[in-house]
């Protein structure tokens, strides 16, 4: 997919790159799939900000994604791609024998009228999902599950995919995109496929309003602060750190600091940390 460039009439179109979307061939939602999505700010149930610079931007409606693809030997006709505002990738309109129809998450090379289906006998084609004791070593896969039946979790964003390494007895190693070699049940589903729209990461925002239709407030310096807001803050003119290196609002380490607890349960399932 390729990107959409302007000329420089103004600053902000400059840089500005939009994606061209060559993917998508369905406009309009499937209305039966659409559901209310409630905009909080950022907010708690008290009403407290706890993840700061959210709120604004267009209204949006949330789009049902079936991580699960638990309907076995039934296949599924492709009606169109479609552009989901919630997540980078885009989603796939799928319709089954039965008149059922659904959105999946739309892998590289999956297109309007192709075959889609789930279940241990399915080939090994961008869109099908199976178990992952079904799936050969060394294919590419996304949209994993952590437990069995739970629904895909791992590996959903936009040009992303991981590798099945090798099978140990009823768990697999996958190599994740970070890095990570993990350990996962071979009973849990995977989708064969790297993530479509693989160009995501190259979209250039250019200018702050789109920022803010996405609902994304500005941020403000932290040296600009009091010392009562942030560990960067007071000083008399631009007054440097004052720390052995940056820190966050909190007081921990900005950079290089680690933050999972150590005795996470799921840490066993880690073969290899990320890089």
């Amino acid at each position: 997919m390729a990107m959409k460039h302007f000329r420089p009439t103004t600053p902000s179109l400059r840089n500005m790159t939009v994606s061209t979307f060559d993917e998508i061939t369905k406009k309009t939602p499937e209305r039966s799939l659409l559901a209310k999505k409630r905009e909080n700010a950022g907010r708690n149930s008290y009403g407290r900000i706890t993840v700061r610079h959210q709120g604004g931007g267009n209204r949006q409606k949330y789009r049902i994604i079936d991580f699960k693809r638990n309907k076995d030997d039934m296949t599924a006709t492709v009606i169109g791609i479609e552009y989901d505002p919630n997540r980078s990738a885009n989603i796939a309109l799928i319709e089954y024998e039965d008149g059922t129809k659904s959105y999946i998450l739309a892998p590289v090379g999956l297109t309007d009228g192709d075959k889609v289906v789930s279940g241990q006998k399915a080939d090994i084609k961008p869109g099908n999902c199976m178990p992952i004791e079904s799936i050969p070593v060394g294919t590419m896969i996304h949209n994993i599950e952590l437990n069995p039946g739970q629904g895909g979790k791992m590996v959903r964003a936009a040009g992303q995919d991981a590798q099945l390494m090798a099978k140990e007895g009823k768990f697999a190693h996958v190599r994740l995109p970070s890095g990570e070699m993990r350990l996962v049940m071979t009973r849990c589903r995977a989708t064969i496929g790297t993530v479509g729209n693989s160009d995501h990461e190259n979209v250039k925002i250019g200018k702050a309003g789109r920022t803010r239709h996405m609902g994304i407030r500005p941020s403000v310096r932290g040296s600009v602060m009091n010392p009562c807001d942030h560990p960067h803050g007071g000083g008399e003119g631009k007054a440097p750190v004052g720390h052995a290196g940056p820190m966050t609002p909190w007081g921990k380490p900005a950079l290089g600091y680690k933050t999972r607890k150590k005795n996470k349960n799921t840490n066993k399932f880690i073969v290899k940390r990320r890089k």
